[in-house]
C-alpha cells in the first residue's frame, strides 16, 4: 500500500519508481519551473516528468541544478517524440535529452506516441540505450493493447510503464487490465481530464464527505486502482494539495461510483490515429 508521496513501487525490471510524480507539461519559463520544482520537492515529490515535445528539459535540468537537488534522490521520466523516432535518431535524441537535463542517465524513457514506420526500430534503440546505461527503465506512452501485442512479437524486453490518458470520464479499464496482465504499470497523464471532471457532482459529493477537494479525491481514486499519477500545476497551493492525498481512503462503493462515470471521453489524441498518421493532431 502506498502511504506517502515518497513511497515507490517496484517495476517489472526491478527498479523502483514513485507512484506519484510531478508533471511539467506547459511549464515554459525558468522562473515558473524553478518555483514549481522547489515547491514540489519540498512537498515530497521525487518523480519529475518531462518530454522533448514540452521544450522544457533544459529548464528542468537548470532547476534541479540551481536547487542543488541530489540527482540520486529524484526520478526523471522523459519521452521521445514522433519526429525523432527511428533507431539512430532515437539514440541521438536520448543523448540530446541527457545534455539538456544535465544528467548522465534518465530513470525512465518513454516512446511518446506509437508510429507505424519506426515502431520496432525505436524500441530497439531503447533496448540499446538501456544496455548502455543511459536509461534505467524503458516504457511507452499512449499504447493500445494492439500496440503492446505487436511489440511483443519482436521485443527482447517489454515496457515497464505505459503512460496513458486516464481519468473518471475515460477509465480505460480494459487497457489497465491488459497492462497489468503484462506486468506493465499504468501511469495516468491528464489524471483529471484536463479539468473536465473537477465539477462532477458525484465526485464533489464524495470529496465533501472526506473534507477533500475533487482533485484530491480523483488522485486518490487513481492510486487505489494501482495507477501511477503525474498531476501538473504551477500553482504552489495546488501542488501541495495534490501531494496531500495519503490521509484518507475511498470506500469500495465510492470507488465504484467514480469508475461508473466513464464516458469514453478523450481530451487528447487517439493513439490509433497517431500511429497511422505518425504525428499528434490538434484536438478541440
Amino acid at each position: 500500500m502506498i502511504n506517502s508521496i515518497k513511497d515507490t513501487i517496484k517495476l517489472a525490471d526491478g527498479n523502483e519508481m514513485p507512484m506519484e510524480g510531478f508533471g511539467t507539461y506547459k511549464l515554459d519559463n525558468q522562473e515558473t519551473m524553478d518555483q514549481a520544482v522547489k515547491t514540489a520537492f519540498e512537498c515530497g515529490y521525487r518523480l519529475f516528468d518531462t518530454a522533448q515535445f514540452y521544450n522544457n528539459e533544459e529548464l528542468l535540468g537548470n532547476s534541479i541544478k540551481k536547487l542543488e537537488i541530489n540527482r540520486k534522490e529524484i526520478f526523471i521520466t522523459d519521452k521521445i517524440p514522433e519526429p525523432k523516432q527511428g533507431y539512430q535518431s532515437t539514440l541521438d535524441a536520448i543523448d540530446e535529452s541527457l545534455s539538456r537535463l544535465q544528467t548522465d542517465y534518465i530513470d525512465l524513457i518513454l516512446v511518446h506516441w506509437p508510429i507505424h514506420s519506426q515502431f520496432f526500430a525505436t524500441w530497439r534503440a531503447f533496448e540499446k540505450a538501456k544496455a548502455d546505461g543511459k536509461v534505467k527503465s524503458i516504457g511507452v506512452s499512449n499504447y493500445h493493447q494492439t500496440h503492446l501485442d505487436l511489440l511483443s512479437t519482436a521485443a527482447d524486453e517489454m515496457p515497464v510503464v505505459n503512460q496513458i490518458e486516464d481519468h473518471p470520464y475515460l477509465t480505460q479499464e480494459p487497457m489497465v487490465a491488459a497492462n497489468k496482465q503484462r506486468n506493465i504499470l499504468t501511469q495516468a497523464w491528464s489524471p483529471m481530464g484536463r479539468g473536465a471532471t473537477l465539477q462532477d457532482p458525484t465526485i464533489k459529493s464524495i470529496a465533501e464527505k472526506h473534507g477533500k477537494s475533487t482533485a484530491q479525491t480523483i488522485l486518490r481514486w487513481h492510486l487505489q486502482r494501482g495507477i501511477s499519477i503525474i498531476p501538473k500545476s504551477s500553482n504552489p497551493e495546488r501542488i501541495k494539495q495534490n501531494a496531500n492525498i495519503y490521509d484518507f481512503n475511498l470506500s469500495d462503493d465510492e470507488m465504484k461510483q467514480i469508475s461508473s462515470l466513464n464516458q469514453e471521453q478523450r481530451t487528447g489524441d487517439d493513439p490509433e490515429l497517431v500511429y497511422e498518421i505518425e504525428h499528434q493532431y490538434p484536438t478541440k
